[in-house]
């Protein structure tokens, strides 16, 4: 496969819900329901890295009954039970080498639970200054099904039943990283405020793989592992005070690498080191309601896919993908709403 440019576009519609009930002036309870992770991935039928990958989706949907606790006017505390649901399908395209069969199919389609916890503490330092630190905790996600194969040659097909892998099961093991995250507010004064925040998450576990065949002439198995680093992230925004019914907010943030290979992604992720730009305002309706509109625009830069496959694709291989996915960027757009009743 020669080098190429690699274009990917989707449009992804998510909603969240939360819920918050005051028993007493000290004590909270709450509950979310929130997307934690994911998005859809989709590529042409006929692009060059098919065999690697053609479309994948991750999600996990996040369950979170929540408890907070005021200790005193400095300190308040508070955690919550996350309950994750994972979503998972992957599909890769199976070379035939022989034409005349075109390409055969794998696919695995899968949902799971995992489970993991939430800690927060907030510190008034004084009547316009306070601090938060806030631990996620891991989350596993062990995904599990049949190889459903689907279009093979009869040769392709007898290797794998020889090599055992024609009706073998798929394990994905997915940990969605802890992460530890601090931040500070700071009115200065009645029209503006300052924000910031710096965060460390595990992504060295995440354990993500690529599903396929490297060589259907001489097949030995149906999964690659794809490694990862931890990351770390750092943001600063302001607050500003535009009258008194309208809230103007506005940030900047960068999250560092997570694929180790500097630039270089796979293409089952195509994205790595990212800046995030974003604004919003928030119009408070009456004393119980409150509605407001965001953006986020996350700039990935230039992104290279350099794989190298074992055989080229004439004898049964994937071949090398090599190629690069440029200017990336992220466009997310938000509506929220807050009523008191």
């Amino acid at each position: 496969m020669a080098a190429t440019r690699l274009d990917r576009a989707a449009g992804f519609l998510a909603a969240a819900l939360f819920f918050s009930y005051s028993v007493s002036p000290e004590l909270k309870l709450g509950f979310a329901l929130a997307g934690n992770f994911g998005a859809p991935l989709k590529y042409d039928n006929d692009w060059a890295g098919r065999y690697y990958v053609q479309s994948t989706t991750m999600l996990g949907l996040s369950l979170l009954p929540s408890i907070a606790f005021k200790v005193n006017d400095k300190l308040s505390l508070g955690s919550s039970l996350n309950a994750m649901y994972g979503m998972y399908t992957n599909q890769v395209a199976i070379n035939n080498p022989a034409p005349i069969f075109g390409d055969g199919k794998l696919k695995l389609d899968d949902r799971t639970w995992g489970w993991g916890a939430n800690l927060g503490l907030l510190y008034e330092i004084d009547e316009g200054t306070r601090i938060g630190l806030t631990w996620n905790s891991q989350v596993d996600l062990d995904f599990e099904g049949p190889a459903k194969f689907s279009k093979l040659s009869p040769g392709v097909a007898t290797a794998l039943n020889n090599a055992g892998l024609l009706n073998s099961t798929i394990k994905v093991g997915i940990k969605v990283p802890q992460q530890v995250m601090a931040s500070v507010f700071t009115q200065l004064d009645p029209r503006w405020a300052l924000l910031g925040s710096v965060g460390w998450q595990q992504w060295s576990k995440f354990g993500a793989i690529h599903i396929g065949i490297d060589d259907t002439s001489n097949p030995v198995s149906l999964t690659t592992d794809i490694p990862f680093k931890d990351t770390w992230h750092v943001a600063t925004g302001a607050q500003y005070r535009l009258s008194d019914p309208w809230l103007l907010n506005f940030g900047v943030a960068y999250d560092s690498g997570f694929q180790p290979d500097g630039s270089t992604v796979s293409p089952l992720m195509p994205l790595n080191t990212a800046w995030r730009f974003g604004a919003g305002g928030q119009q408070q309706l009456s004393k119980t309601t409150v509605w407001g509109v965001a953006a986020e625009y996350i700039y990935g830069g230039t992104l290279k896919t350099d794989l190298q496959g074992t055989a080229p694709v004439a004898l049964g291989g994937r071949g090398n993908l090599i190629g690069s996915y440029d200017n990336t960027g992220t466009l997310v757009m938000s509506v929220y709403g807050n009523w008191k009743f």
